[in-house]
């Protein structure tokens, strides 16, 4: 029997949610959800490099790197993965920047009602009229995992947004 699952993850503001797990009802995915932003830093041979810390303090203008990473913890494949993450509230959605390997990424403009490709979306602009989307009207970002997860196999997913 070939489990079905659709993951709805609500990532609330900044780290409240880094290190917090979700399952499927039989425990088969197991999901981290983790909120980071660049920082430099000195690596052992005194070199700089950019590195993704947790994200503390965050100020306007400050880019967060949103990741979720799952593992498939059941013992047989899981099929049909979906994970579905709101963009929060007072954070923009930095165009481009959604990640996820053999992943199908859509995105919503309603809430997460409906996700779509990027391109083809369109907004009800000021004077009523629909207009083509921006990363700005972006409210969710969708992975669909093109293939089924096999048992202990894990990834990451993952977008950045810019706080207003």
């Amino acid at each position: 029997m070939k489990a079905r699952l659709s993951v709805v993850l609500s990532v609330v503001f900044l780290a409240l949610w880094a290190g917090l797990a979700f399952a499927e009802q039989k425990g088969s995915i197991e999901l981290t959800a983790v909120a980071e932003k660049e920082a430099v830093v000195t690596d052992a041979h005194g070199k700089a490099v950019k590195k993704l810390v947790p994200a503390g303090k965050v100020l306007p203008g400050d880019e967060i790197v949103y990741s979720v990473l799952y593992k498939h913890v059941g013992d047989k494949p899981a099929e049909n993965v979906v994970i579905d993450n709101p963009i929060p509230e007072h954070m923009v959605y930095v165009d481009g920047s959604a990640e996820g390997r053999d992943a199908a990424i859509t995105f919503s403009v309603d809430g997460g009602k409906t996700y779509r490709p990027a391109k083809g979306l369109t907004v009800k602009g000021p004077d009523g009229k629909p207009r083509p989307a921006t990363a700005a009207d972006y409210t969710g970002v969708r992975w669909t995992l093109k293939k089924p997860l096999k048992p202990r196999e894990s990834g990451r997913v993952s977008f950045r947004a810019r706080l207003k």
